[in-house]
């Protein structure tokens, strides 16, 4: 199957292509370079970023989610009504024209009749039929009818970023969701295994208690830690289950639905991203390209507010027959021609208060903007921040867990041989036991982390 391009990107490259309007100034600088390391600057196609996860389930999930998701198909539909709502304000740049047919009959009931009935005592029913065809036009002096389709116009970009960034937020959390279901699935095998391992310690013990060499101390001590063992098993396997339920509510499918995974959490990857220049996020976030649409929407209204102020023009032409006889009807045509002016005289403050209101608008959607670019900083600074830590931690963390490995392998080995007592015993088990599920913690954070990335850049972008 061929990749299709995400509408992220699509909105993008139709917003560059058609749009005349330039970006408003927000007044932040973009920083020369990110804070934190970013790697190497390679040119890749990160349109479907959720496939370099090496993960053909996730895969499959992420279809689903964009064919199943229910607020995906809440904010199309919003760009649906934004359309339209494009439509109806640029209808008001063109002529309006309408027809009309009339049939007329007026019939006196009783006495002669008066001057404003046709009808009369000897004529007491009137028949009388037209048609006519009238156009009206207001004449845009002030700019302000092109104003309310820009506005319109402006606001269908901010609706259809609006759906980039909920289909971002959707993917991201079905890939967080996947991975966390997954870690969790592996911290269920490591405590049944260190369960298995705590039970193994335990028949030593009891064999050694039985031979008079352990003491109930010891016996005690291993049955509390098996007991730990065995009550941690089903808390995680709750917390895994949970975790499946809150995926299958992102695909919009209930619990049973869900496909099986045969994949492991260790075949997952995480991939190498490149994060470019702080300066490019302008164009690859969706939420920040939404703030501005919205920005450039509420610089027209201002426009349109500015101009209800003025007068205004209107021309209309009439085109109509009429006649006494329906097969007379096109027989006496006639023509009218109208031209008005209308101007605001007083309506008590009202049309400057809108002014007023559209100008403060803008004014907090300037605001808005510029907090859309600086979190969008902030949020690949620390998503960088956060593969860098992860990436010193688990470096050392392995090699905690090795030596933790060890250290319970002696202890066990000593502990049966009679050299080393059973705290050491405990003690180990519980170190490596911590060390085991540290190792997946990290691994999931370094994945999420590798995802917030990705959703921090935008997801869907394409360097260039």
């Amino acid at each position: 199957m061929k990749p299709q391009l995400s509408l992220l990107t699509l909105c993008l490259m139709l917003s560059a292509c058609g749009s005349p309007v330039p970006r408003p100034e927000s007044g932040v600088t973009a920083p020369a370079a990110w804070q934190s390391p970013t790697g190497q600057s390679v040119a890749q196609t990160n349109q479907q970023w959720w496939t370099h996860f090496a993960s053909p389930h996730l895969n499959l999930l992420i279809g689903q989610a964009q064919s199943g998701s229910h607020d995906l198909a809440a904010a199309i539909a919003r760009v649906r009504q934004a359309r339209a709502s494009t439509v109806i304000a640029g209808g008001s740049q063109l002529p309006e024209l309408t027809a009309g047919l009339n049939a007329n009959r007026q019939k006196l009931l009783r006495g002669n009749g008066y001057s404003q009935l046709d009808a009369d005592s000897s004529n007491k029913a009137v028949d009388y039929f037209d048609a006519n065809l009238s156009a009206s036009y207001e004449i845009d002096f002030w700019g302000g009818q092109a104003a309310t389709r820009e506005s319109a116009r402006q606001g269908l970009r901010a609706s259809e970023f609006d759906q980039a960034t909920v289909e971002l937020t959707l993917l991201s959390d079905v890939a967080n969701r996947y991975t966390q279901a997954l870690s969790l699935q592996e911290q269920s095998r490591i405590a049944a295994l260190n369960l298995a391992n705590a039970q193994s310690v335990l028949q030593l013990v009891q064999t050694r208690f039985n031979a008079g060499s352990a003491t109930a101390l010891e016996l005690a001590q291993q049955k509390s830690l098996v007991a730990a063992q065995q009550r941690q098993l089903p808390t995680v396997q709750q917390q895994a289950e949970d975790a499946r339920i809150g995926l299958a509510a992102l695909l919009g499918r209930p619990v049973q639905e869900l496909p099986p995974s045969l994949e492991s959490f260790d075949q997952l990857q995480w991939p190498q991203i490149a994060a470019g220049l702080p300066s490019d996020l302008l164009t690859r976030r969706p939420d920040i390209a939404r703030a501005e649409a919205q920005l450039a929407a509420a610089r027209a209204d201002v426009k349109v507010a500015r101009a209800a102020m003025l007068p205004k023009v209107t021309l209309s032409a009439q085109l109509g027959s009429g006649a006494n006889r329906f097969d007379d009807v096109m027989r006496s045509p006639f023509y009218n021609l109208t031209a008005g002016l209308i101007a605001p005289i007083f309506n008590n403050g009202r049309l400057s208060a809108e002014r007023d209101k559209a100008t403060a608008r803008q004014e907090e959607l300037l605001e808005t903007y510029r907090g859309a670019i600086i979190n969008g900083f902030a949020d690949v600074e620390k998503a960088l921040n956060s593969i860098q830590g992860l990436d010193q931690q688990r470096q050392w963390q392995t090699e905690e867990l090795n030596q933790a490995q060890t250290a319970f392998n002696l202890s066990q080995s000593r502990y049966q041989a009679g050299a080393e007592d059973l705290l050491t015993v405990l003690e180990t088990q519980r170190t490596l036991y911590a060390a085991q599920d540290l190792n997946v913690q990290l691994r999931l954070a370094r994945m999420q982390a590798s995802i917030a990335l990705y959703k921090a850049l935008g997801g869907g972008w394409e360097t260039r």
